[in-house]
């Protein structure tokens, strides 16, 4: 296809970036770092942390992870919510060597146990609210070493005391755990401030993160995402919010929302990683589903960008303390993740005068793909167009292009393109393309302006609230219990969270209910993933062959 959207480019942007300008994400950090070390680099609990004591505490923290004897591209996972603690761990990870592996904190023993396995994570570096979790699992994996976090670790000894005397004793945050041998993370930052820190010599092609998406098969297996890749990606989000950044007075910090969670990519790098780049500062918002906390914090801080998924958006815009913030200073509303509702982008700039621009992306694409013009003044309902240096075919079952108008399988190339996945050689080639492209299983359709708009989606996956369900994962988790025959799991609409999870059950125990089903997904699925309607039926829709026709079950839905 030939690169017709680079017409509809704002005035500013390039249509490349020079994504050698880094030998690696620590050398970007590293740059950041030292640039603006006078300034605030993220706002927590009204704790302003600079990026110097993000320096300084990130080396030390690398230093203490070499003195364990963890070597370059050596796992290190992370499990931790929006705390301070995260970006000074993962910054402290990669200038050891080491690769960041993402866990989302929510996760249950199950989930946790499979991805500290398959990752060969020899670290976690977690917050200790879900110490529990790894405690159940910790036998079984293979992680070496504990690292625990506290809420206030890095509040001061005053504020950092209360915070945690309250999360421990007054809201029973912690659930009681036995961790022999953990380090706690501020006597680990003391130890390796004492340290020879050694920088290691990283190149471009060495991985960064693993980050773990659903499968095909239901197990959820690594994106391989190497420095280039992530370095890449945010030298285009730049590149693309140019014309918005523009509008911000000369001298004056950006300041980013960051809600959404820094283990999900988008938040990860289009947050954390592209904020400390520009020398921007992040407020850092731990737990977004509390609104009026949340609002209060908004209340108190002029604020420039906000990324964020459709569900907060709407939740942010139909919350009675919206009218208490000030959004004036709101130039960059980023939703990706999910679908944006064009009734959820017309109340949010009615609210706050700043149109929602959407764009799209996956783990596997670190993340960004395609985007609206960010001096957009309306919501398009669309995908938006490539981003600089990133090119998008349409492509039929076959793998030829087809026809202008006609919907095909999205597929993309760039720099910001997974290496692969990890260790799964046949998940990869299933994906990639002889030239390079990979494969998305979203189905899109194209217009002569090249704006690219998602029509369906060849695969099963669910998504809810931004995030990857698939139905295998949540059949075989399901089936698990002894009074269950069979059951399909499919997506249906949902006002909240753009879809929900339906499961149609056939029963061998006539006895089995609702709520036996809800209680074991509870102790076996993250929240997201978990059914909201649950249908028994005698029987299951198949093929001939006796696949389950899901598009039945979604049809009758």
């Amino acid at each position: 296809m030939d690169k017709i959207w680079l017409k509809q480019y704002p005035a500013g942007v390039p249509a490349q970036v020079d994504t050698s300008r880094y030998a690696s994400l620590v050398a970007l950090l590293d740059e950041s770092l030292r640039q603006y070390r006078k300034l605030p680099a993220f706002l927590f609990m009204g704790r302003s942390i600079s990026y110097a004591e993000v320096d300084d505490m990130s080396r030390a923290f690398a230093a203490y992870l070499q003195s364990l004897g963890l070597a370059r591209g050596d796992r290190v996972a992370v499990m931790m919510p929006n705390v301070p603690q995260y970006p000074v761990a993962v910054a402290g990870i990669l200038r050891a060597g080491c690769v960041v592996v993402n866990v989302n904190p929510l996760y249950t023993p199950r989930e946790l146990e499979h991805q500290l396995k398959d990752s060969g994570a020899k670290a976690i570096v977690i917050l200790e609210n879900f110490a529990a979790t790894l405690q159940k699992v910790k036998a079984a994996v293979p992680i070496q070493h504990v690292v625990l976090a506290a809420m206030g670790d890095l509040l001061g000894w005053v504020k950092g005391a209360i915070v945690n005397h309250v999360v421990r004793n007054v809201k029973a945050m912690v659930p009681a755990f036995e961790m022999p041998g953990a380090m706690r993370f501020k006597d680990a930052l003391a130890l390796g401030a004492r340290k020879t820190y050694t920088e290691p010599k990283l190149g471009a092609d060495d991985i960064a993160v693993l980050q773990y998406t659903g499968g095909t098969t239901g197990v959820s297996k690594g994106a391989v995402l190497l420095h280039r890749n992530l370095v890449a990606n945010l030298l285009q989000a730049q590149a693309w919010y140019q014309p918005a950044l523009k509008k911000i007075p000369p001298g004056e910090q950006i300041v980013t929302v960051c809600a959404l969670p820094l283990y999900h990519i988008f938040g990860f790098n289009t947050n954390m990683m592209l904020g400390l780049h520009m020398g921007g500062c992040s407020l850092l918002i731990a737990n977004p589903r509390d609104l009026p906390a949340m609002l209060k914090t908004l209340s108190t801080q002029r604020f420039h960008s906000l990324p964020a998924v459709n569900t907060l958006f709407a939740a942010l815009a139909n919350h009675p303390d919206a009218d208490k913030v000030d959004w004036s200073h709101l130039k960059i509303s980023v939703g990706g993740g999910m679908a944006v509702q064009s009734a959820t982008a017309r109340l949010w700039l009615e609210k706050t005068g700043c149109p929602i621009v959407e764009g799209y992306g996956l783990s596997e694409t670190s993340p960004s793909v395609t985007c609206n013009p960010i001096d957009g003044t309306a919501y398009s309902g669309n995908i938006g167009l490539p981003m600089p240096g990133t090119e998008l075919a349409l492509l039929d079952d076959d793998g030829n292009e087809v026809p202008m108008g006609t919907p095909g399988e999205i597929a993309i190339r760039g720099p910001q393109v997974m290496a692969g996945y990890w260790q799964r050689p046949d998940e990869t080639a299933r994906v990639m393309t002889a030239d390079g492209f990979m494969r998305t299983g979203d189905v899109g359709t194209v217009d002569q302006r090249g704006y690219f708009k998602i029509v369906d989606r060849k695969k099963d996956m669910i998504l809810v609230s931004g995030f990857n369900v698939y139905p295998n994962e949540v059949e075989d988790v399901i089936t698990q219990m002894p009074g269950v025959l069979e059951c399909g799991a499919v997506g249906v609409p949902d006002a909240k969270a753009g879809e929900a999870v339906k499961v149609v059950v056939v029963r061998r125990d006539p006895a089995l209910g609702e709520a036996d089903i809800r209680a074991f997904c509870e102790a076996n699925l993250t929240g997201y993933k978990r059914p909201k309607v649950i249908e028994f039926r005698s029987e299951l829709p198949k093929t001939a062959v006796g696949k389950i026709l899901r598009r039945e079950l979604r049809d009758k839905s």
